[in-house]
């Protein structure tokens, strides 16, 4: 399905919403719609294009620090460029999955250093064991990034209507962090 970037209220990008948080923001009355999809969804009462661009009424503060890199399944998937770390095959995000190259039974943690995105196919082979133990060869070592991975030019080309706010500033924060 569609995603919507979320800007602040002074146009600064901060995160990638699904749409249906967009439209539940839009009915909230917190975000105004600023650029839309061609595609429409709608109910009993009325219609609406689905929302590419949305901007939050009132400005949040955001914690910015260069060095930090958020922890997240969206910049997992974009520091591993959207590739199975075990066959090479690149997949959307519905047909991806977060693997622990030491399980986590194993006393793996999730950290940078220790997941991957990997097809399910790959991740159901591997089980709950490590890549040696199941014959499987990892393509890349998995590695903390020093930048943000989901502001990356990849996004624009996608998502046209996103290029002139992400040209805009330099972001550091994108997605939630993920939690143990």
């Amino acid at each position: 399905m569609e995603q919507t970037l979320l800007l602040n209220a002074t146009y600064e990008p901060l995160r990638v919403v699904h749409w249906q948080k967009a439209i539940t923001l839009w009915a909230q009355g917190k975000v105004e719609i600023v650029a839309v999809y061609d595609r429409e969804i709608r109910s009993v009462s009325f219609s609406i294009k689905l929302p590419s661009v949305i901007r939050l009424l009132r400005r949040i503060r955001i914690r910015r620090n260069a060095e930090y890199v958020p922890f997240s399944r969206a910049n997992i998937y974009a520091r591993d460029r959207h590739r199975c770390q075990y066959c090479g095959e690149r997949f959307s995000t519905s047909h991806l999955n977060l693997d622990h190259v030491v399980p986590r039974s194993k006393g793996g943690t999730s950290n940078w250093e220790n997941v991957i995105c990997c097809c399910v196919p790959c991740n159901s082979r591997k089980g709950g064991r490590t890549p040696s133990e199941a014959g499987m060869k990892l393509l890349s070592i998995p590695r903390k990034p020093n930048w943000t991975p989901f502001a990356n030019p990849h996004l624009g080309s996608r998502h046209s209507d996103w290029l002139p706010f992400l040209s805009m500033v330099d972001i550091s924060y994108w997605h939630t962090e993920l939690q143990e």
